[in-house]
């Protein structure tokens, strides 16, 4: 199991330049992906496009990849003309205020303009675009690294919030009989309020009987809910399953809320009431699920 809330990072050493790529995702429907990449690599933008989305199947995903140029890699062009002029004007200016003119140059050396990095516009080297591409696929690994770690906790909760949805079914399945019985005696008591007890036909009225409690048998929703529950935790083992995981939590819902309807009896309806809550938490994890 993954989580589709992810972050992966790796940083490279290239000739002339450091490269860094982050990767970023929150829970989606499906994969939307936004890749930003330095015009340097622009034409190379589908093919990056359709790699990463072999990898990473759901989530909106945010994929930055940003250098910053070495030192080394800046030549140092000096303004001599324009520095003259400043040295010239400001020696003057000392000179009519009666100024000291010493550390002159390194007063002009700081003036605008007259030193600068000049950046030489190049081609994309196909060497250097494959330790781009490694580094793409190192931030994916530190990625997917990352969904897998926030996998296993959500398993853990969904582990323990459907066992104990499991628990309360037992206690559901114990109380059943007793609740039968209660709603056997329930109406007889109710019907001898009304009726004189010899005036009761007991076919009729056990025939009638038996038809109302099947009304209100909910074996086979015990049955379905256990079922159910068994399939989400086999269904957990899968490597992206959330949106199955969605599904059967709805059946598990739909079970859970007929046992609700049908149970007639308040301890039953308490554990009903708590494993909807159990149900609820699990279903807001869900979303966050790859």
């Amino acid at each position: 199991m993954k989580s589709m809330t992810g972050f992966g990072k790796a940083t490279a050493e290239i000739p002339g330049k450091k490269v860094t790529v982050e990767i970023r995702s929150l829970n989606s429907k499906q994969l939307d992906l936004n890749l930003r990449l330095p015009y340097l690599y622009k034409e190379k933008e589908l093919e990056l496009r359709a790699e990463i989305s072999k990898q990473i199947e759901r989530g909106k995903v945010d994929v930055t990849v940003f250098t910053e140029a070495t030192q080394d890699s800046l030549p140092v062009a000096i303004n001599k003309t324009l520095a003259k002029t400043y040295y010239k004007e400001l020696k003057t200016l000392c000179a009519e205020l009666g100024e000291s003119d010493q550390n002159l140059l390194a007063m002009v050396l700081k003036m605008p303009d007259v030193m600068k990095a000049e950046r030489e516009v190049v081609e994309l080297d196909e060497e250097e675009w494959k330790q781009i591409k490694a580094t793409v696929d190192k931030a994916i690994d530190a990625f997917q690294k990352f969904r897998s770690d926030e996998g296993k906790t959500l398993s853990n909760e969904f582990t323990t919030r459907i066992g104990l949805i499991d628990n309360l079914l037992v206690e559901v399945v114990k109380m059943d009989a007793a609740r039968v019985e209660n709603i056997r005696t329930r109406i007889k008591n109710s019907l001898s309020e009304v009726i004189e007890k010899e005036k009761i036909d007991q076919n009729r009225f056990e025939q009638e009987l038996v038809y109302y409690i099947e009304k209100l048998d909910i074996t086979e929703e015990k049955l379905r809910l256990k079922t159910h529950i068994d399939y989400f935790l086999n269904t957990m083992k899968e490597p992206v399953s959330g949106r199955k995981l969605g599904f059967i939590s709805q059946e598990i819902g739909r079970e859970i809320n007929t046992i609700g309807s049908k149970a007639n009896d308040a301890s039953v309806q308490k554990q009903v009431v708590q494993m909807k809550d159990e149900l609820e938490k699990i279903k807001e994890q869900l979303l966050n699920v790859l």
